[in-house]
């Protein structure tokens, strides 16, 4: 699904829809979808994090190194919303300069430029939805873009696994994923991911899930559906228009929620 749409013109949409819902969130709003935060910290969260994809793909940096960087926060919701607003036009012109496959570092397997205009266009469209319901005004979400971010999350966010651990599916626990406003749909096996981290030694034993290349029809264990955008919002732990009908093996459901439930780092 991924180089299927406009992801730069998606980024710059959302990005301007995003400082707008915030701009109308009232001084220190607490954000209902991210506990601890205020739309001050909601706003500087976009801005740093614009600002440091921003100078990884412009001065070909790692991301420690763009880390040793890190501006100052500025001090006030003028000084955060022009610095948000500059990054996001910097990262925006960087990004169209670059070619999607122009190598880049990324925390994924998949290091290239590319990777970075779809990641940040789903960054900006979440923390969007994030600023909305700060502000109490909660508008539609691109269907295609929300299709493309159901794949995401599935495949990127929650499935993806360093190459040193090992994936053991249980077979039977399968979920298919299906947004009934575009016809896409995803099947998922549950299974245990687990190996010895050679960076630090931890050792790693988790419930993820891996997603099938394409949906190869058949039947699963349980189903989960509603329109893109609600199923994008579920995956990211954000409430969503309608709720998501689930139907099917109870337990399967449960482990898969909780599996989403943990969030994405």
């Amino acid at each position: 699904m991924a180089g299927e749409l406009d992801y730069l013109a998606h980024l710059s949409r959302e990005s301007a829809r995003f400082a707008r819902a915030v701009s109308e969130a009232p001084p220190g709003a607490p954000v209902p979808s991210c506990p601890g935060w205020n739309a001050e910290d909601l706003l500087w969260h976009l801005a740093e994090v614009q600002w440091f994809w921003g100078t990884v793909v412009r001065d070909r940096l790692d991301g420690e190194q763009a880390d040793a960087r890190r501006p100052l926060r500025p001090g006030d919701r003028a000084g955060l919303a022009a610095f948000f607003l500059r990054v996001s036009q910097d990262l925006a012109e960087i990004l169209s300069a670059t070619a999607p496959g122009t190598p880049a570092w990324t925390w994924s397997q998949d290091q290239t430029a590319g990777f970075i205009r779809r990641r940040q266009a789903h960054e900006a469209l979440i923390h969007r939805v994030d600023a909305e319901l700060t502000a109490g005004t909660r508008t539609p979400m691109d269907p295609r873009l929300s299709a493309d971010g159901v794949d995401e999350a599935l495949r990127v966010m929650h499935g993806a696994v360093p190459r040193w651990g090992t994936f053991s599916p249980d077979t039977a626990g399968t979920l298919r994923l299906i947004a009934a406003d575009t016809g896409d749909s995803w099947l998922v096996t549950l299974g245990r991911f687990t190996g010895t981290d050679p960076d630090d030694q931890a050792p790693h034993d988790e419930l993820i899930i891996r997603t099938a290349g394409t949906d190869p029809g058949g039947p699963a264990a349980a189903t989960a559906s509603g329109t893109a955008a609600d199923l994008d919002c579920w995956l990211w732990g954000r409430p969503g228009l309608a709720p998501v009908t689930q139907a099917g093996d109870r337990e399967v459901l449960g482990r898969f929620g909780a599996t989403i439930g943990a969030g994405i780092a």
